[in-house]
């Protein structure tokens, strides 16, 4: 069997940071099922604006949520009414005081979310899986990126038998801490069932001050 570490769980605390910040005694369970909550409803209701990331940080009874988003104006929409909406529709779920943010992604190319899920589209367009996968490779080499792997698997092309197929271009040190190691990953809904898109993206190495903001 395949001895395998997310990357991302391999380095918080080391060079990246929780993406939930707070601490509990009492209600830890709660608010770690809103938390699930929360993330499940923003990505579903704005898959279309890109959603990177969603950082949750609490005090007290009040959470604020930290949309990373390729479009934040899809988010924002006009006159900041969408905000209000997304508000008002999160505090149903929960019973946090929530209070929204939104972040631009400025580089869209290099986050390996945004290159899974822009490959699991295409899968589901019926666009050919060597195409989409070796499109995003050059996108993101492009964009600077200095390493990156895409893998895909289940039944490509529509093949009777399940498989694997992955390409990778420049180095992906997936062991070595210290490097900016991005991991996405995102599920294509096909005819033929479900091909799973995983990304690997090297941007360099942290310095000594990226590892001291993780802590």
């Amino acid at each position: 069997m395949g001895q395998k570490v997310n990357p991302i769980g391999f380095r918080v605390g080391i060079t990246r940071p929780w993406e939930s910040k707070w601490y509990a005694e009492k209600d830890y369970q709660r608010f770690l099922h809103e938390d699930i909550q929360i993330r499940r409803y923003l990505k579903s209701k704005l898959f279309a604006a890109g959603i990177s990331k969603i950082r949750i940080e609490r005090a007290a009874n009040k959470a604020k949520v930290f949309i990373h988003a390729a479009k934040p104006g899809l988010v924002i929409d006009k006159r900041a009414k969408g905000l209000d909406q997304l508000r008002d529709d999160l505090q149903v779920l929960v019973k946090t005081e929530i209070f929204l943010n939104v972040m631009e992604v400025r580089r869209v190319d290099t986050d390996a979310i945004l290159v899974a899920e822009n490959i699991a589209a295409q899968l589901e367009k019926r666009v050919s899986f060597r195409r989409a996968m070796k499109k995003g490779i050059t996108q993101s080499r492009k964009a600077g990126a200095k390493g990156i792997k895409v893998m895909c698997a289940g039944r490509l092309g529509g093949a009777e038998m399940s498989r694997t197929e992955w390409y990778r271009e420049g180095r992906v040190p997936l062991h070595t801490l210290r490097a900016n190691v991005e991991y996405g990953l995102a599920e294509a809904k096909t005819t033929y069932g479900v091909i799973g898109v995983k990304v690997w993206i090297y941007n360099g190495d942290f310095n000594a001050t990226d590892e001291d903001r993780a802590l």
